[in-house]
């Protein structure tokens, strides 16, 4: 239920199982991760309705994948859809091969993942579609790509009211009192909610995080950035796409009115230190079009553009921070409010809903005596070195358009590079989140990973089978042994006896609730570790 209406003062200590601060798409998935496993799950968020500032463009392969698993693929497919003509102008104004085939009248299908480096434009035509970590990725491959974060946010939220997720809008988190029993959130206005557990996604400068005392270190900003929609005339001698100058980076599209830019002269001095975009995409000073004209007049060189009216703007810099960890004892910290960095190549969404996959079973597992507080650890342990690839990529591209000499000179070769089939290939993999995998133990290639999308004999792909956020093991041999070893975890693991055609040597796959591998068999490597596997993520408290 979602609702504006005040919450009443209580001293019940278990009003709530966990508080989820911030209604973004991060505290939302999670909410509805909980919610699958059991969970008693309030969110608190300040705004009253979605933002609908201009954020995040789409999400990639791994963020589309996590949605499929939960079943939300038609709603994903829709709203690309809807935003199809942002699709083709994203993919080029002078056409790849599905704009074109699309303009033709053919087929609507979603295009493959593409996307940039450093607004490096990787072609299409040079990706290799053969690589191994693009095999078996199923429907989602590409489906959320173009889809507008707010979109994104309403279809979380339909999820959530459908799984009875309470959701309150206009409350705002001010504090909280945690021990070692819970949690107590104070709320604006007075109200106290009792909790077992509060997780702060509450964005860059997230309140929870600061009040529970996370140490958040990184590197400074030096750029400022802005991303606006607006009206203006003068933009036909603005070029398209990504653009250069001696002076930065301005980006004009990928539809009409929206603009970026990016200056190298450190960031705005009221806010040296944090990302300027909070939870609801709030700057701290109010961005005026006279503003955003003088930027990307400065940047592109082109005086005649005249900014008239801004729809929706939002100011960014390029502050690098990572909580050293994600829980500080029944506190934890997901998206944003666990890691910051600037927005190019659009990483942050697609690593913050990857935190609540992450997160939401194995917490709704402690809540409910199914596996130990122990298992908690391995949140951190598992996301942050992603989080941290995700802060030295975005590092990466900033040292790649800076405008002095040698870094111009570096664009130059990375840009040589990543125009061939190796490195559109290597980039694009990068960008889509495929490579993304969990050192587990087990000699098979396939643990650890996410897993493959596998076409089953009775009709179904696996990505169906995890609908219900609970783990599943696939006997795929017909192995009694096998079946015998999962009796006694029933309440927590599917086990499905079925056959894989497409991969007649795999014998055995125990995939986790958040669709990555535990454990892996086949003709040429025994299997020998399931009950390992199974003890390690599955065992009663």
């Amino acid at each position: 239920m979602t609702t504006t209406q005040p919450m009443s003062n209580g001293d019940n200590s278990n009003d709530y199982d966990v508080v989820v601060a911030g209604g973004g798409p991060v505290g939302l998935f999670l909410a509805c991760e909980l919610r699958l496993g059991g969970a008693r799950v309030l969110v608190v968020e300040r705004l009253t309705e979605v933002d609908e500032t201009i954020k995040a463009g789409g999400i990639n392969t791994a963020g589309a994948v996590a949605l499929y698993r939960r079943g939300m693929l038609p709603e994903l497919a829709a709203a690309w859809e809807k935003n199809r003509w942002r699709m083709r102008a994203f993919l080029g104004e002078r056409g790849g091969e599905q704009a074109a085939d699309q303009e033709a009248g053919a087929p609507r299908t979603p295009p493959k993942f593409a996307g940039h480096f450093a607004g490096i434009m990787m072609r299409g035509d040079l990706f290799d579609r053969s690589d191994p970590a693009f095999a078996d990725i199923g429907p989602a491959d590409g489906v959320g790509l173009g889809v507008p974060q707010a979109d994104l946010e309403r279809i979380l939220g339909a999820r959530a009211e459908r799984l009875g997720v309470e959701v309150r809008r206009g409350a705002e988190l001010t504090g909280f009192d945690a021990d070692d029993d819970g949690v107590v959130v104070h709320l604006a206005g007075g109200a106290r909610i009792g909790a077992g557990w509060l997780v702060g996604c509450d964005g860059g400068r997230s309140t929870v995080r600061k009040l529970a005392g996370f140490d958040f270190p990184g590197t400074d900003p030096e750029i400022t950035g802005y991303q606006a929609v607006v009206e203006m005339t003068g933009g036909e001698r603005l070029g398209t796409g990504w653009n250069t100058t001696d002076v930065g980076t301005y980006v004009n599209g990928p539809f009409p009115g929206r603009i970026l830019t990016v200056e190298f002269d450190g960031p705005p001095a009221d806010l040296p230190h944090a990302r300027l975009r909070s939870r609801g995409g709030t700057p701290r000073a109010p961005i005026t079009a006279e503003e955003l004209q003088t930027s990307l007049r400065r940047v592109s060189g082109v005086d005649e553009v005249t900014i008239h009216e801004v729809h929706s703007s939002t100011r960014f810099t390029d502050n690098a921070r990572q909580a050293s960890t994600y829980r500080r004892g029944r506190v934890l910290l997901a998206g944003d409010a666990a890691h910051v960095h600037s927005p190019f190549g659009g990483q942050g969404l697609n690593l913050g809903l990857g935190d609540a996959l992450n997160l939401g079973w194995k917490l709704a597992a402690v809540l409910r005596g199914l596996a130990p507080d122990v298992l908690l650890d391995s949140y951190t342990a598992e996301r942050h070195p992603i989080g941290s690839w995700v802060l030295d990529w975005t590092r990466a591209q900033i040292a790649v358009m800076r405008p002095d000499r040698h870094a111009r000179a570096l664009r130059r070769v990375v840009t040589d590079l990543a125009l061939t089939t190796t490195g559109t290939t290597y980039l694009v993999g990068r960008i889509s989140g495929v490579w993304q995998h969990h050192d587990l133990p087990g000699e098979h290639p396939l643990t650890g990973r996410s897993a493959p999308d596998l076409e089953l004999s009775d009709g179904t792909r696996l990505g169906d089978r995890l609908h219900g956020g609970r783990a599943v093991l696939l006997d795929l041999a017909d192995d009694p042994k096998l079946r015998a070893r999962a009796e006694g975890y029933a309440d927590r693991v599917d086990v499905l006896t079925v056959a894989c055609p497409g991969r007649p040597g795999l014998t055995g796959l125990l995939v986790r609730p958040d669709g990555f591998v535990a454990w892996a068999a086949d003709q040429d490597h025994r299997g020998d570790g399931l009950e390992d596997a199974l003890t390690r993520w599955f065992v009663a408290a």
